[in-house]
C-alpha cells in the first residue's frame, strides 16, 4: 500500500467532500481516501498496482477540483 497527500483546490463544502470521497472510494486499489476540508487535503491510501496516483487525480480533476 502507498499513501499520498494531495493538495486540491476548490473544495468548500460538505458535497466537495463527500463528492471526492464517493467517487476516489469507488476506484478499486483504494483502500481510504480521507478528505481534509480546512486544510484543502486530500490523504489517499491504495495499491499502485492495482490503481495508478495519476488515474486518482484524474478522479478528482473528473469532479471538479484542481488537483496541484
Amino acid at each position: 500500500m502507498e499513501k499520498v497527500t494531495l493538495k486540491v483546490i476548490g473544495m468548500s463544502c460538505g458535497h466537495c467532500v463527500n463528492s471526492i470521497e464517493g467517487s476516489v472510494g469507488k476506484l478499486q486499489g483504494v483502500k481510504s481516501v480521507k478528505v481534509h476540508l480546512e486544510a484543502g487535503n486530500v490523504d489517499v491510501e491504495f495499491n499502485p498496482s492495482e490503481v495508478s496516483l495519476s488515474k486518482i487525480k484524474e478522479t478528482i480533476d473528473d469532479q471538479g477540483y484542481d488537483v496541484e
